[in-house]
């Protein structure tokens, strides 16, 4: 391993500036089965671009696959995100329900933990867990994105039952709050 960082190849460079609305605070490669993968970290989104075939230790000519972009998300869309140092992983969870995304990253130093981190915890302005009547929890909150607009999101399990009335007025009653102690209308 070599001093220098490593480098997406152009293909991807490229892919991730036509994708991406600013500046690159933190990048870094991901470990894949096939393939070149990086993981991006600007000030508005989390960007991951895949170039499938292009085999480890060749020239850029060799790629196979065009880049693709696979996760082009705002940081209002990441409910949270979880390290595991061990495995060198890091789970992408989505307020959205989607399916977590994992990002594994090929064990060289990064800050691109940090960097997720950081992002996340600067798009919530505010939060609030709710407990349910009948055992359930969901959070509201009030993000923010990267032009400064402040919104409010609700996020709760598969087990939240909106159409229970007690559940709604629960629910109502804390983004309400919310979202007038953020200067929001209620």
């Amino acid at each position: 391993m070599g001093f220098f960082s490593p480098r997406p190849t152009t293909a991807v460079r490229r892919a991730a500036r036509s994708h991406r609305t600013d500046t690159v605070l933190a990048q870094a490669p991901l470990v894949t089965s096939s393939g070149e993968a990086w993981a991006f970290a600007t000030r508005a989104e989390l960007l991951m671009i895949s170039a499938p075939g292009t085999p480890a230790g060749q020239g850029e000519a060799e790629s196979r696959g065009a880049p693709a972009v696979v996760v082009h998300r705002e940081w209002a869309d990441v409910d949270r995100a979880t390290y595991d140092t061990e495995s060198n992983v890091i789970r992408v969870h989505w307020v959205d329900g989607d399916e977590p995304t994992p990002l594994t990253l090929d064990g060289r130093r990064s800050v691109l933990p940090q960097v997720l981190r950081e992002r996340v915890q600067w798009s919530v302005v505010l939060a609030e867990p709710v407990r349910l009547p009948g055992g359930g929890s969901a959070r509201v909150a009030v993000r923010r994105r990267v032009d400064g607009e402040l919104f409010s999101q609700v996020i709760g399990g598969d087990d939240v039952d909106l159409t229970d009335p007690e559940v709604a007025g629960a629910i109502d009653a804390a983004e309400a709050r919310v979202r007038n102690a953020a200067g929001l209308p209620a």
